[in-house]
């Protein structure tokens, strides 16, 4: 167990390399004039505008350009989220979820603990009052009350059976050791998001792909055929497309029957998604800009030299913004090479 442990925490380090700059002490990130050129973890749509966050828990929102928000925190930032134009939250390292009922212009702390020593990686809210947040060794947390109080939740129906019964073991006879073990044990929850028709799925190491039809009470794996992390999934016309670590990108039905692995053209990984007129588009490593050709094949878009990219959104002028280790910047579809 002590291998398997050791395994995961390199593997963690590997997983968050892009994620992770240095930790910071929760306090109010001043506004930097070249905070738009650092490090840009992720992307989301808040009505007409768009929303990144990044590192030193810098914020900004687009309307007719990029302007920075006062951040409640320094901590790194990983992923945000918004339920419509105005609710939304985001995520990072200290197990720390902040939320604005602005449309991003102003933020405040909802949740954080430096002593979970673990960064949240997504966050997912179903409706107004109920949503959940998922991290690092399986970090799961949910709120029922809008965000205001945050409960946590160990998903045992994850583990691995060899863990379960391990686990049963220690809580008997070493009650401080299951503890200990507990906390590393689940995979890291890499990715969580709610289908059209109401289930939740959530990816990540280790090949977890896992459905739920109760807001995420439950969950039950899928047979994916893959033992790599998964970091980005999104749901196309036909079905879904997941992809990750090195390159993999996997295809499945609405009902997640059956997997089929599209070939890429490259082997560095994925970490984020988008659907833009109707086509699918994929980010990552190596500066790599990836469209996906009627759910079959994949093509190289563009390949930004020097660069990582985590995060691409298009806003309602049809406008693409990529982010990632260079921060912010406008990708013209049109010149593509």
């Amino acid at each position: 167990m002590y291998l398997q442990s050791l395994c995961k925490t390199v593997c963690f380090g590997l997983s968050l390399l892009f994620y992770t700059v240095s930790f910071y002490s929760s306090a109010n990130t001043q506004i930097q004039p070249k905070a738009v050129s650092a490090l840009i973890t992720d992307i989301a749509q808040a009505g007409h505008k768009l929303i990144a966050v990044g590192e030193r828990g810098h914020i900004f929102y687009l309307d007719e350009s990029w302007k920075q928000v006062a951040s409640p925190t320094s901590t790194n930032l990983t992923n945000v989220f918004f339920l419509n134009s105005v609710k939304g939250w985001a995520v990072g390292h200290d197990a720390t979820i902040l939320q604005t009922s602005d449309g991003g212009k102003t933020w405040s702390i909802a949740f954080e603990s430096s002593e979970i020593e673990k960064p949240f990686l997504d966050i997912l809210f179903f409706n107004e009052m109920e949503g959940v947040a998922v991290g690092a060794y399986g970090l799961f947390y949910r709120t029922v009350d809008g965000g205001n109080t945050w409960s946590e939740e160990f998903h045992e129906e994850l583990l691995l059976d060899d863990d379960k019964a391990y686990l049963e073991d220690l809580k008997t006879n070493d009650p401080e050791g299951y503890k200990i073990e507990k906390a590393s044990l689940l995979p890291h929850f890499n990715k969580i998001l709610k289908t059209t028709d109401g289930r939740t799925i959530l990816i990540g190491e280790l090949g977890l792909v896992s459905i739920s039809s109760n807001k995420g009470h439950f969950f039950t794996k899928t047979e994916f055929p893959y033992e790599g992390s998964m970091f980005t999934g999104i749901e196309t016309q036909n079905g879904f497309i997941f992809s990750g670590l090195r390159g993999n990108v996997f295809k499945t039905d609405k009902i997640l029957n059956g997997w089929h692995k599209l070939k890429t053209p490259i082997d560095s990984s994925i970490f984020g998604s988008v659907i833009i007129n109707n086509e699918t588009f994929l980010v990552g490593n190596s500066g790599a800009v990836l469209r996906v050709k009627n759910d079959r094949s994949i093509v190289i878009v563009k390949q930004l030299k020097g660069q990582n990219i985590l995060a691409i959104a298009q806003n309602e002028n049809g406008h693409v913004w990529l982010g990632g280790t260079q921060g912010l910047q406008l990708l013209d579809l049109n010149k593509q090479q």
